[in-house]
């Protein structure tokens, strides 16, 4: 429905679109004519408001039209609407509309404040050594600590809407003549398409922005840190704001991302390369420790040390379980107390998590239960686990599917394992970028922030395993 000259209908049709006790109609005179101003009264800066459009409009003198009225308004955000429908949404988003009898256009002021968290330290991303800020669920102040990173026009932000009911407001956010353009439109026509009630945070998006909608790996990279999101999209990537959520989503991602940490980038080269290699190592002895104690213990009694043997002959002496069940039941009773601990009230879940892990696992060994060699194991690889966090959903289930496969058919099993999912991830693209790059395919250059950190002064290129616009980083 159009916006026409009467301003009766117009209020009457706003009234009907916006039946809510929030949204508040207020009538005021213009010069010769009447007007009526909507807003929401939780959403709008109503001192703004007086200031800027109420002192204004009391003052007005002469003939009100559409060309004398718009040069008398003092919001920086001004714009028209003909449409009624736009007109509601508008406000409902927290702009105030202006309607005056005798012009067939609405005046929007964009005049929104709300409350907002504020900038702290995510707890995801922790480090001793630089930046503390992270991102808020403001789109507004997350663009601003962008803008503040990377103080350059070439920095651009392509603005969507996304959502039936929500309309969350989406920016895509990447460095001219550095992304490469293909990226960029394929990213905007994706979101362009979504079609969903309502977008509640950026992991909504990232579920249609991933190629393989059933694949047990992630496919779209993430961060809570301005500062990691700026060096992301330095090196070709192009990342994802949604209004609502602290998280940013970058695309291309590689698996190698998450074994780096915020820290190795504002500690020194060797430490950076040490952590590096102990998480590439931990992970292998979470996914892979519990099932080949249980295949070993099953078919390969060979594999294990003799004096390490007769210790785990003495420990299960009298075990009522089998292996694989002693095991999938440790697991079970550490995946139950992590559960717990995630969901119950910050102090009671350390609580819970710390008393019932030492009470359980204590008397569980006692009662004879099981074994604390098994109590031990998936102690073990529940800590190494999470020494890689974004990528324990993911390890958790392959962790799960190994000790299933090493108590069914031992090593024989879980080197076919190992091997289909090694073919697998070498095989596995994401918008044109294979997964497991600078490794496979090697990319000789890329491997100086692989696993091995390599110096600053030593990487003068971008990385050649994402598809940019823009080789050259740096001169030596």
């Amino acid at each position: 429905m159009k916006i026409s000259i009467n301003l009766n209908k117009n209020v009457r049709a706003l009234k009907t679109a916006l039946d809510s006790d929030d949204v508040k109609f207020k009538e005021i005179k213009i010069g010769d004519k009447n007007g009526c101003l909507v807003f929401s009264a939780d959403m709008t800066d109503k001192a703004a408001l007086g200031e800027l459009v109420l002192r204004p409009a009391a003052h007005f003198k002469g003939i009100a039209n559409e060309k004398t009225l718009s040069e008398t308004f003092l919001s920086p955000e001004t714009e028209t609407s003909c449409d009624v429908k736009e007109t509601a949404q508008k406000i409902v988003g927290g702009e105030s509309a202006l309607i005056v009898d005798g012009i067939n256009k609405a005046f929007l002021f964009g005049l929104k404040k709300f409350d907002k968290r504020a900038i702290t330290e995510p707890p995801t991303s922790t480090v001793i050594k630089g930046p503390r800020e992270g991102f808020v669920e403001s789109l507004a102040v997350n663009v601003s600590l962008m803008r503040r990173k990377l103080v350059t026009p070439d920095l651009r932000f392509k603005y969507l809407t996304a959502g039936k009911f929500s309309e969350t407001k989406i920016a895509v956010c990447y460095i001219k003549d550095v992304a490469d353009k293909g990226l960029v439109d394929a990213l905007i026509k994706k979101i362009s398409d979504i079609q969903i009630d309502a977008l509640l945070d950026s992991s909504y998006v990232s579920k249609f922005l991933g190629e393989h909608k059933t694949s047990l790996f992630k496919q779209i990279g993430n961060t809570e840190k301005p500062d990691i999101l700026a060096a992301k999209i330095l090196e070709g990537r192009v990342a994802v704001l949604v209004d609502g959520s602290p998280i940013a989503l970058t695309v291309p991602y590689l698996l190698i991302e998450d074994f780096q940490s915020p820290s190795d980038y504002y500690n020194s080269s060797y430490s950076a390369t040490l952590a590096r290699m102990l998480r590439l190592f931990a992970v292998f002895i979470s996914v892979l420790l519990p099932a080949f104690y249980v295949s070993a213990q099953l078919f390969h009694l060979q594999f294990i040390p003799l004096s390490f043997l007769l210790t785990i002959v003495n420990s299960i002496k009298g075990i009522p379980l089998s292996p694989s069940f002693e095991m999938f039941f440790t697991l079970l009773i550490f995946e139950i107390l992590n559960e717990a601990s995630v969901r119950m009230p910050k102090y009671v879940g350390m609580v819970v998590s710390i008393v019932g892990g030492l009470v359980l696992g204590e008397t569980a060994v006692n009662a004879g239960i099981i074994s604390a060699p098994a109590l031990m194991i998936i102690a073990l690889s529940g800590i190494c686990l999470y020494t890689v966090p974004e990528l324990e959903q993911t390890f958790s289930v392959l962790r799960l599917l190994f000790l299933i496969i090493g108590g069914s058919f031992g090593a024989y099993g879980l080197i076919i394992a190992s091997g289909i999912l090694l073919t697998y991830l070498v095989s596995f693209e994401n918008y044109k970028t294979p997964l497991l790059a600078p490794f496979s395919p090697l990319i000789i250059q890329d491997l100086k922030d692989g696993i091995y950190k390599g110096f600053l002064t030593e990487q003068s290129r971008r990385p050649l395993s994402l598809k940019n616009a823009n080789k050259r980083r740096s001169e030596k």
